[in-house]
């Protein structure tokens, strides 16, 4: 988990106190923090007009003034948080550790827990004990059958580290160890899906986005899936490389992968195939948006910055970069960049050259 090793300060979060188990972390409340827009912040997400970050200790902050401002909310656990996402200006989840899963109504203020590692090992174990002993089991049902069962055991300790909702209503989260579960009504319930996903080695799943009417998820290797037609499996789609994808985007011109060494390719054909696109990033891409005028962006984890006119076919040099290294990137209006790091939130004026 390569990017995990810089964005996350590795599995085992620690309390103020000392050491805490997965449950002290899953049922203690984020403690108030005049700190919690300078650690470590690992997603930012749009929700109309406002910003909402997500990082250590679970920590979520909102800003109304385009990220000069960040005004900590209200959060049931203290795990580290991976990733943020908005169906619409009040709607919006939020992906952890220990299995996290959080949703809010409000457009950030406050959230409640949707889902735990302990509900997760528990949906997936009971799911596959259904399916092993279902006519035309297969081995690769008792293999993750034995999966799910490990997991159990080991306890709530696997991290999601994406979340996408087409809707309020109707979403997806992937994680750590090939984990994707899905839910219908906004996070009251939820249905895995471990055995739905071609696979088999039990990949590392970062990044799960729609592009184009169809949903995509992309992981470790050069993992690349495509939720069929009938709605019902995630297939493998042939891979351009073997280097880990960090982010799906959805774009003008299609879906664009970004990943390991600066790497990104683009697909104008649905996932059939994918060009690779030079990005002039050397450093992995760790995050990427896309703004209301189709403008994308893409940071590596090194501070490097570069802009795309064309829907990611083509990327120029910005004349911005950051002091910090990055681990995720949103547009605040058209004309800036609200940045996250392990040093926290900051926002950087395009340049005249790089407005659109």
């Amino acid at each position: 988990m390569q990017r995990r090793q810089l964005l996350l300060a590795g599995f085992g979060a620690m309390a103020a106190g000392g050491p805490a188990s997965a449950d002290d972390l899953l049922d203690r409340p984020a403690r108030p923090s005049a700190l919690a827009d300078k650690r470590l912040i690992t997603g930012i997400a749009r929700a109309g007009q406002r910003l909402v970050a997500v990082g250590q200790r679970g920590h979520v902050v909102v800003s109304d003034d385009g990220g000069r401002r960040w005004i900590q909310a209200g959060v049931p656990v203290s795990v580290d948080l991976t990733a943020v996402y908005f169906a619409d200006e009040r709607n919006g989840y939020a992906t952890g550790h220990d299995g996290v899963v959080l949703g809010s109504r409000n457009g950030g203020d406050s959230w409640t827990r949707l889902l735990d590692g302990r509900q997760a090992n528990a949906l997936v174990l009971a799911q596959m004990e259904r399916r092993a002993a279902a006519p035309g089991a297969t081995e690769q049902d008792g293999k993750l059958l034995d999966e799910a069962r490990r997991n159990s055991e080991s306890g709530p300790d696997k991290p999601f580290l994406d979340v996408f909702f087409v809707d309020a209503d109707h979403g997806f989260v992937v994680g750590a160890y090939g984990l994707v579960l899905r839910t219908m009504d906004g996070g009251r319930n939820w249905e895995s899906w471990f055995d739905r996903v071609d696979n088999p080695g039990l990949l590392n799943l970062y990044a799960v986005r729609a592009a184009g009417g169809a949903h995509y998820i992309a992981g470790e290797a050069g993992l690349l899936l495509k939720l069929e037609r009938g709605g019902e499996r995630f297939r493998a789609l042939p891979a351009p490389g073997k280097g880990s994808f960090f982010g799906l985007l959805a774009t003008l011109a299609g879906v664009l992968g970004v990943g390991m060494r600066g790497s990104a390719f683009l697909s104008t054909d649905d996932g059939a195939s994918w060009a690779a696109i030079a990005t002039g990033l050397s450093a992995s891409v760790v995050g990427g948006a896309v703004a209301a005028d189709g403008t994308v962006v893409l940071i590596d984890q090194g501070g490097g910055i570069v802009l795309s006119r064309d829907g990611g076919r083509s990327f120029a040099a910005s004349g911005l970069r950051s002091q910090m290294p990055l681990a995720t990137v949103a547009f605040s209006g058209n004309a800036a960049l609200a940045l996250g790091g392990p040093r926290g939130l900051r926002t950087l004026e395009l340049t005249a050259k790089d407005k659109p």
